[in-house]
């Protein structure tokens, strides 16, 4: 903030270069120490309170049985997620399509899902053996060839993740439906001018510029998901992280630094999934950006001093 800049050339008809000071903004720096000097008090606050029971926090954090749910909440978010994401693609484009069944169906897929509670639709999944307690396959009216009683199978962790991740389609299916709209039409027009079809379009041309645009919701959308599968006991699935620790703390009447045990976990794997979404959105943003490197304006500052100041 305090160092000088040299600007070569440019406004100074003896060639010499300008030094540019940046105005100094106290204001910005009360604001900041005000700020840090909040948080100091509130960590040394949190952190000498007896009513946090760090001991208790400590004892637990690194326990195997809040790993193991915590190893269970990230299989639910990435299978949820998967589902999501290859559903909603195709509702997306079901959407876009020009056959009418098409659209209404994908829009009456959104309706139902983007407007009920995803607790009651979990709840509905959890139910979903007292709704059909036998499952056949086969011909329609005709042999079957595969008959099993789904009541005596343990599908919490299946139909947990079936439940979110239908849920999660609805919500990616606009989310990609926005990345496919904001590429231009000429695009579209110029591959169909070369012959290619509307499915090859989508997947050439359109979807690989759209990236630009679905990366980052879908990033949030995956933060969410891992925190959503905490309503995973309506299904009702007690594995994971947010239930292991309900558990615990029901048993040792500790419930609060068993949520604080839950919190750092969460946080960490959230961390984690911030940190990949960086990257993906750094890799597919490669050329959209306009803004020059450091680099860069050393090299054009350079290319002024040499012709005189250029303009």
């Amino acid at each position: 903030m305090g160092s000088r800049v040299e600007v070569a050339g440019a406004g100074n008809a003896s060639g010499d270069p300008i030094k540019a000071v940046p105005l100094r903004r106290p204001g910005r720096w009360i604001a900041a120490f005000v700020v840090l000097a909040l948080l100091v008090l509130f960590v040394y606050g949190a952190a000498t309170n007896d009513n946090f029971q760090w001991d208790t926090y400590r004892k637990y954090v690194f326990d195997k049985r809040i790993s193991e749910g915590a190893w269970v909440t990230v299989q639910v978010t990435f299978w949820a997620m998967l589902i999501g994401v290859v559903l909603g693609v195709v509702l997306a484009v079901m959407r876009l399509t020009p056959n009418p069944v098409l659209q209404s169906v994908s829009w009456l897929y959104l309706w139902i899902f983007r407007g009920t509670p995803v607790y009651v639709q979990l709840v509905f999944w959890g139910l979903f053996t007292s709704l059909y307690p036998h499952m056949a396959f086969g011909i329609p009216f005709g042999p079957r060839f595969v008959h099993f009683d789904i009541q005596t199978v343990d599908a919490a962790f299946f139909f947990a993740t079936i439940g979110l991740g239908l849920n999660e389609a609805a919500y990616m299916a606009e989310i990609v439906r926005a990345g496919i709209s904001s590429v231009d039409e000429g695009q579209t027009e110029a591959a169909c001018a070369l012959g290619m079809s509307w499915g090859l379009t989508m997947r050439r041309v359109v979807l690989p510029q759209a990236m630009r645009v679905i990366i980052p919701p879908t990033g949030n959308e995956l933060i969410s998901m891992l925190k959503t599968t905490s309503l995973v006991v309506a299904v009702p699935l007690s594995t994971d992280l947010y239930n292991q620790q309900a558990q615990i703390a029901g048993v040792i009447f500790r419930p609060i630094p068993l949520l604080m045990v839950a919190a750092t976990w969460y946080l960490a794997i959230t961390s984690v999934l911030m940190v990949g979404q960086y990257f993906l959105e750094k890799r597919f943003s490669r050329g959209a950006s306009r803004k020059l490197t450091g680099r860069q304006l050393e090299a054009l500052a350079n290319a002024m001093h040499v012709t005189g100041g250029g303009m």
